[in-house]
């Protein structure tokens, strides 16, 4: 791949602009907002000019809605030799292309499973794919040369190729992706008007569940709208388990002895199923999750805190697999998680007591 125009500049188009320019490819950007492609091209993701021939990929980048419209304007023009589409869903965009009459052998729906809370331009990074799933679902009418380019975008972008169903595809996401958004949001909507007293006392969970809440809601609307009936569908299920829940919870106010074990059976089963499906999430660059042990040690919110504790870890020999920071609400320290091997905790343990650090359980 040589030559690139993206259509949509916003954080997917301009992230991918930036992965193409870095490895050489010459790249043309566009947006209904042409302050939002001027801003991308003085971030280096390439030129807020057209291109004088046909490139050899689009990516357009803009809301599922305007997918098809988009991508058969820019056939019309000649724009490109093979066009691809990063939208989060794609069973929609694919028969809306059909219903234009769009020439389907030089189309392939793309999703990379990558983002952020923030959106825009400025919010792009070029490694933002790296090491992320990018689902690819051609149709039968595809042309190999066009799932070449997407495979070579695929890797220019550092990011894992899925080859998936449309339409299994928009399920996997209302399961993984839309579905989490709006609970996050329906519990972080729980604290808009809670009592100041309540809203001090929220932990490292609370921050866990609500943080993709930040998100952008317009482009969430765009991305719901065009995935309804799959998300719902989860829904349905997620309801289902909310009113068996509320009816243990009650139970458990009985004076009934019987109604107070069928409350637990109850709550019970919720929190066990819970576990089965966590332990599904893959954990470390996509493997079966690995049981780590938590070695937790106070900082003091001070400049270079995390960089010598994590020195301190290299020094003793230890990998660090993963790692969270609990803030103490209104105090000037946390508590940092260091995610290791088993065999690894007690050393790590050892050598941060002998370099000072106060450790917590």
């Amino acid at each position: 791949m040589r030559t690139a125009a993206v259509i949509g500049t916003g954080l997917i188009g301009t992230s991918a602009a930036l992965a193409l320019t870095s490895r050489g490819v010459t790249v043309h950007l566009s947006d209904s907002d042409p302050d939002a492609a001027r801003t991308a091209a003085a971030l280096g993701a390439g030129v807020a000019e057209p291109a004088e021939g046909p490139v050899d990929l689009a990516i357009i980048a803009v809301p599922p809605a305007h997918v098809a419209a988009t991508i058969a304007e820019a056939q019309r023009s000649g724009l490109a030799h093979g066009y691809i589409d990063v939208a989060g869903v794609k069973g929609g965009p694919r028969r809306d292309l059909q219903a234009l009459g769009a020439d389907l052998s030089q189309y392939i729906g793309t999703h990379p499973m990558s983002g952020r809370e923030r959106s825009g331009p400025l919010a792009a990074t070029a490694d933002l794919f790296e090491g992320r799933p990018w689902v690819l679902t051609p149709t039968p009418e595809a042309e190999t040369e066009v799932l070449n380019l997407a495979l070579e975008l695929v890797a220019l972008c550092r990011a894992v190729p899925v080859v998936m169903d449309a339409d299994a595809h928009d399920r996997a996401v209302a399961l993984v992706s839309h579905t989490p958004q709006l609970l996050s949001s329906m519990v972080a909507a729980r604290l808009e008007h809670a009592e100041e007293t309540a809203v001090r006392l929220c932990g490292q969970g609370i921050r866990d569940v609500t943080r993709i809440a930040a998100s952008e809601p317009g482009m969430w609307l765009d991305i719901l709208s065009a995935n309804p009936g799959p998300v719902a569908d989860v829904l349905a299920g997620v309801a289902e388990d909310l009113g068996e829940t509320v009816q243990a919870l009650r139970a458990l106010q009985s004076a009934d002895e019987d109604k107070r074990r069928e409350g637990v059976a109850g709550i019970e089963d919720v929190l066990r199923r819970g576990n089965a499906g966590r332990v599904r999430v893959p954990g470390k660059h996509g493997a079966a999750p690995a049981a780590y042990e938590m070695v937790a040690v106070l900082i003091g919110d001070q400049p270079g805190e995390l960089a010598r504790v994590f020195a301190d870890a290299g020094a003793a020999g230890v990998n660090i697999e993963d790692v969270r920071i609990e803030h103490s609400t209104g105090q000037q320290a946390g508590i940092v998680q260091i995610m290791v091997e088993p065999k690894a905790a007690p050393v790590l343990t050892a050598a941060l007591r002998e370099k000072g650090w106060s450790m917590r359980q």
